[in-house]
């Protein structure tokens, strides 16, 4: 009985290389012979889209509302298995309503949990109730950022709700690392921003895509 380690990947700030992230990750680990699943959390679906899922089928938004079986709604594709999203799921808050709503996502995934090594999830660049049910299923939270401050206002923002939904609820949700998706390092702004990554994190200098992940 061995249940999945899942990743929650996300930035409140878009255009910072997010799916592409969850994209490689699942891509990588499957062909590594693990079983992975992509969530498509997004209601733009972009991961859906790159991934070749039919975002017409049963997709999380079905999922979440309990008009499908959570099975019903997994595609398997060359790359990775995906749950995929479109644009209904921007009507995700009205549905998650009531007690427990920010468990909803986390009841339905559990289900298939053990079925799986791993479990990667992409989320909407918002803050919302989404982003918290993303956090309450995960085990760690990874940030994808770039040397601007917009991205680093999202930053902070990720890691300030994650702080708050683990003083709450009491969450296994961990903090595993932030990544620079692309870094002038010649930059003023670059300096500036890693200096105060470094203040938040304790660490001399976020790894960069390009150089650092392998």
């Amino acid at each position: 009985w061995v249940l999945s380690r899942i990743y929650a990947i996300i930035t409140q700030k878009g255009g910072v290389g997010k799916t592409t992230t969850v994209n490689a990750l699942a891509s990588s680990f499957s062909k590594r012979g693990f079983r992975v699943l992509a969530v498509d959390m997004d209601p733009q679906g972009n991961l859906s889209f790159s991934t070749g899922a039919d975002s017409g089928s049963p997709t999380i938004f079905d999922a979440i509302t309990g008009s499908v079986r959570v099975q019903r709604c997994i595609q398997k594709k060359s790359m990775t298995d995906i749950i995929p999203s479109n644009i209904l799921l921007t009507g995700a808050e009205l549905e998650f309503t009531g007690q427990n709503r920010e468990f909803i996502l986390k009841n339905v995934l559990q289900v298939i949990e053990n079925d799986y090594d791993y479990i990667f999830i992409d989320t909407a660049p918002r803050n919302d109730i989404l982003i918290v049910n993303s956090l309450m299923i995960s085990d760690y939270v990874v940030i994808p950022v770039r040397s601007e401050g917009f991205s680093f206002k999202g930053f902070k923002e990720v890691l300030a709700k994650l702080r708050e939904l683990q003083d709450e609820y009491e969450i296994a949700a961990q903090f595993l690392g932030a990544y620079q998706t692309a870094a002038e390092t010649s930059t003023n702004i670059y300096k500036e921003l890693n200096a105060q990554y470094e203040e938040l994190l304790g660490a001399k200098n976020l790894p960069s895509i390009r150089k650092d992940i392998k």
